[in-house]
């Protein structure tokens, strides 16, 4: 059972392996990633594990693309011995230069860029890695985040998936880019900051921990050491008297799985032929030897470190399955569902499409109007709702706004009753100076209202964008240019008749003024009001009744009248000449009693029947711009796309699908195969 999740998770590795790897995935896989400066033995780790020379050697970045290795087990089993016994019996059975052997059927090793090509020869394996490598990164040039997919059957390895990252560098050598280091770290940081990726950090012993590359990566993404586990190689290469007991028991810096030391072959070993086998055999003496170490020495070595590994990863995977279950799922639904939004590859005629089209849009145009969207948020207001707004709280606070008296003043009011008296002074407050100011005021109603219509069709033009956004209009380009071009075209077009019937409804008003409207503050009722504002009674203070009013003299109005202010520039002399007038002639001076209190009964009139204009107007145009304007549309749409789109004669490039949905229809496709067989492994756990 143990094998066979390892395997589960090796048979997902490689159907999510055309994806590229890294954070382009979907689904994140558990999986050890290795890590490590070029010095620390990194690569002679991973040979120590699967007994094998069979990774790139040399000098500068030898590992330029991620390797995804996967050893599997394929022994028979054996009462007499178990997993951690049987790695050091590497190698039996055939004699090895560097540990190859042409004839062997033992081991071999596949790639999945080559299925189906076994590899018995382990110097043609490395070689292999060395072509693959080069043919996306070039000779020496760089490095590229697209793994190399190896999968090793043997009779003497654990079951174990790991995967080798290049590297850390700090000097370019060759055609390497300068910013060669930050390249790899990137790289490096995109496979080990994903959550279910545990990291085996590899370290020289003989330098300082704290300045370990692999370690301070690590701890970047894992600050902790809680997923990390660390790997201390060339022990027998640290001075005499020195040991890393502190760092094995986690006094120096802890992690959550602890340190491994190893021993690995040296150059002058590799040099001189030095089998693996032999290799573990003396890695083996060496600890059991040590005077810091025998006492644990069953914890050390290359055979300890593979178990453990082995038991992390099998508890990691089983922690994890149950969410990468449903994290394929969901994908798979989520690739499934952008698939059928895309539609599937253009098949029928180029009429049919524009039909589907038009009516397609015109359903959601009408829905959105109507509050019948298919997906209503509840974050802002959309469509209908925000028509509704502009009617009830922009318009209408705008028009409940106006104040008939912010733009004239109480002068101009007595030279308008004057103008309107003609030439024999009225005995009365007239309508014909209530009816002047009155229509004045009413044509300050025009501009808010034609304001609103250009309101109204900013929002129906919203809705047309929110309408092509989507995916099934970005389909085809042309047909989604040529919907949005016909569709503001008619409403510029509607505009037109909107306005006409705004400014008639307007001018309706200006036409008649309705001085027997029941809500019009009635004249005596005006009368009444200012005079108790002018005049406010006056009360005996011991009776309680009212005193009587004191009689106004009236020798002031010939000075102080509306052409006091004229006469009393001239002198006796010039007033008996009579000379004429000036040619602007204004009325001046402090106003009267009696044209105050005319002004003031004409004020509180203009100020009725003003707000008798306003409520009218503020329901009138809102209902205007409905019938001209919203109804129209809605009514005449689909109609007029037919008759502009259906049968026209660039129909064809119209309905000619967009490049980038033919691509992503490519890759939906690619995603929902490749899950879906994701999907089918995982159900089989």
């Amino acid at each position: 059972m143990d094998e066979h999740l390892i395997a589960t998770i090796n048979k997902l590795q490689d159907a999510l392996a055309p994806l590229g790897g890294g954070s382009q995935s979907p689904v994140d896989l558990p999986q050890i990633t290795v890590v490590g400066s070029q010095s620390s033995g990194k690569s002679s780790v991973l040979e120590n594990i699967v007994g094998r020379d069979f990774l790139p050697r040399g000098s500068g970045i030898v590992t330029r693309r991620p390797l995804v290795l996967q050893l599997i087990n394929r022994r028979v089993k054996k009462d007499t011995k178990n997993a951690h016994e049987e790695l050091l019996d590497l190698n039996v059975g055939f004699d090895q230069k560097a540990g190859q052997s042409e004839d062997n059927v033992e081991e071999w090793g596949e790639f999945l860029h080559l299925p189906g090509k076994k590899f018995y020869n382990f110097d043609q394996l490395r070689q292999e890695i060395v072509n693959e490598t080069e043919k996306v990164t070039g000779k020496n040039a760089g490095i590229s985040p697209v793994p190399i997919n190896l999968r090793i059957y043997s009779p003497h390895v654990l079951t174990l998936t790991l995967v080798d990252l290049p590297g850390l560098t700090k000097v370019p050598v060759g055609d390497q880019p300068a910013d060669i280091e930050s390249q790899i770290k990137n790289m490096i940081m995109q496979y080990i900051s994903r959550p279910n990726a545990i990291i085996l950090a590899v370290n020289a012993a003989n330098a300082d921990l704290a300045n370990s590359d692999g370690l301070k990566l690590a701890r970047e993404v894992d600050p902790e050491g809680t997923k990390t586990i660390g790997v201390l190689t060339k022990i027998d290469l640290m001075d005499d008297g020195t040991d890393v007991v502190d760092i094995l028991s986690g006094r120096i810096i802890p992690l959550r799985y602890g340190y491994v030391p190893v021993i690995n072959r040296g150059q002058k070993d590799i040099e001189s032929n030095k089998t693996i086998r032999d290799a573990l055999r003396d890695e083996k003496k060496f600890f059991e030897s040590h005077s810091s170490y025998s006492s644990n020495a069953s914890y050390c070595g290359t055979p300890y470190l593979a178990k453990k590994l082995n038991s992390i990863l099998l508890h990691h995977i089983r922690q994890t399955l149950p969410e990468i279950k449903n994290k394929i799922e969901l994908s798979l639904k989520k690739y499934q569902a952008e698939l059928l939004n895309l539609g599937p590859e253009t098949l029928d005629s180029p009429n049919s499409i524009v039909l589907s089209m038009i009516t397609d849009f015109s359903k959601e145009y009408t829905g959105i109007l109507d509050g019948e969207a298919k997906e209503l948020s509840s974050q802002e207001l959309s469509g209908g709702a925000r028509i509704s707004f502009v009617f009830h709280e922009i318009f209408k606070s705008g028009v409940y706004a106006l104040d008939p008296f912010d733009q004239i003043k109480d002068s101009d009011i007595r030279t308008i009753m004057y103008n309107s008296s003609g030439a024999a002074p009225s005995l009365f407050v007239g309508t014909e100076a209530f009816e002047v100011l009155v229509k004045q005021q009413i044509q300050r109603f025009e501009d808010p209202s034609l304001r609103l219509v250009g309101l109204i069709f900013d929002e129906l033009v919203r809705i047309l964008r929110e309408i092509i956004s989507q995916t099934k209009y970005a389909r085809y380009p042309g047909l989604r240019e040529a919907i949005s071009n016909y569709f503001i075209q008619y409403l510029k077009e509607r505009v037109i008749p909107a306005n006409e019937f705004v400014v008639d409804i307007i001018k309706a008003e200006q036409t008649y003024i309705n001085t027997a409207h029941p809500d019009l503050l009635k004249g005596s009722q005006a009368m009444s009001m200012v005079e108790e504002k002018l005049h406010p009674k006056q009360l005996d203070p011991k009776t309680g009744k009212q005193l009587p009013q004191p009689i106004p003299t009236g020798g002031e109005k010939g000075s102080n009248g509306i052409f006091g202010g004229f006469f009393s520039s001239k002198n006796k002399k010039k007033l008996t000449a009579l000379e004429s007038p000036p040619s602007v002639l204004k009325a001046t001076g402090q106003m009267t009693e009696r044209e105050t209190l005319e002004t003031e009964v004409i004020k509180l009139l203009i100020d009725s029947y003003f707000s008798i204009v306003k409520r009218t107007v503020a329901d009138l145009i809102p209902k205007a711009v409905m019938l001209k304007l919203i109804v129209k549309s809605k009514n005449d749409i689909q109609k007029i796309l037919l008759e502009k789109l259906y049968g026209n004669q660039d129909i064809d490039d119209l309905t000619k699908e967009n490049d980038i949905t033919i691509q992503r229809r490519k890759e939906c496709h690619n995603m929902v195969k490749i899950l879906k067989h994701a999907s089918e492994i995982v159900s089989s756990v």
